[in-house]
């Protein structure tokens, strides 16, 4: 099999940098740019691109299969390039219940797209990664285990976290400090890597838990071979978990939309520029420091579920 022709979807590459004015950065002296990796393709927006780009090159056009929740953008992005790029994808959801119910705007554009949908229970789902669980985990969703490309929840893998480290290359001689979102912690791990000597990346966890330290350390130790790159975490702004939000947090996004006509997508982007506003306005950045928020996503017409 050949692996698919990325370059025909036409990714915008390098992503726009855009400068942008707002008193709440500008009055502590600090310069907020957003890295608008969401422009780079309508379909596989952001980090979707940049870690599922060199996922399906090894795909080499066998069917993909790999996991999300109800309203995963990783499994849309899955079955959008599905779609584009001609191969067969298949879709472990977490929720076995889900399966007896009505499909939601998410999980309908995923079969839309022609992925095969798989719901499994929550506790089967934790155990994923176990090979005795995933050996039987292709087997029921009726996949040849030596003919299918499996690709992680989020996309996460090192293939993943060296896609991710041109998102830091093209920030080199721009940025003092580069902050992303996380949820399963690939795109700090590739973005912290690929910073120069004296930048520092900041990763905001979507997620409660505290668990994404271990995880982005696990995801550079097995593609670098060690800790690479200056970075943390800023655990304060999950809001409760994923997809959970507070008045505070609608009310920054939605001010933060009409100041600068950007729609803000609310699991991720939303709790990243109002971290890096909460953190300017206690001083965690000196006057004169470039701050480059990375714009992973747009709102998906089901992200207005919370």
């Amino acid at each position: 099999m050949n692996a698919p022709d990325l370059a025909r979807l036409r990714p915008r590459l390098p992503s726009p940098l855009h400068d942008v004015d707002d008193e709440r950065f500008t009055r502590r002296g600090v310069r907020l740019l957003l890295k608008r990796d969401d422009l780079i393709h309508p379909d596989l927006p952001g980090n979707k691109w940049r870690k599922l780009a060199p996922n399906l090159e090894a795909a080499a056009g066998r069917p993909v299969l790999t996991f999300g929740g109800a309203y995963s953008n990783h499994l849309r992005a899955t079955a959008a390039a599905g779609r584009l790029l001609g191969f067969d994808t298949v879709g472990v959801v977490r929720g076995d219940e889900l399966a007896d119910r009505p499909l939601n705007p998410s999980l309908a554009r995923c079969v839309a797209d022609g992925m095969r949908l798989h719901f499994v229970d929550r506790s089967t789902y934790r155990r994923k990664t176990e090979p005795e669980v995933l050996a039987g985990l292709l087997t029921a969703a009726g996949v040849d285990p030596l003919h299918v490309y499996v690709v992680p929840e989020g996309g996460s893998n090192s293939l993943a976290v060296q896609g991710c480290t041109a998102l830091g290359a093209e920030l080199q001689d721009v940025a003092d400090v580069a902050a992303v979102a996380c949820g399963t912690g690939g795109t700090l791990a590739g973005l912290a890597a690929g910073l120069a000597v004296g930048q520092h990346a900041i990763g905001v966890p979507v997620l409660k838990g505290g668990f994404l330290t271990a995880e982005v350390e696990r995801l550079q130790r097995e593609t670098f071979g060690a800790h690479t790159g200056a970075w943390h975490l800023e655990d304060r702004f999950h809001c409760g978990g994923y997809a959970r939000t507070t008045p505070e947090l609608d009310a920054f996004a939605e001010d933060f939309e009409q100041r600068h006509g950007l729609p803000v997508e609310r699991h991720y982007v939303a709790k990243l520029l109002f971290a890096l506003k909460t953190l300017t306005e206690e001083g965690a950045f000196p006057p004169g420091t470039r701050l480059a928020a990375v714009v992973t996503g747009r709102p998906w017409e089901a992200e207005q579920h919370t």
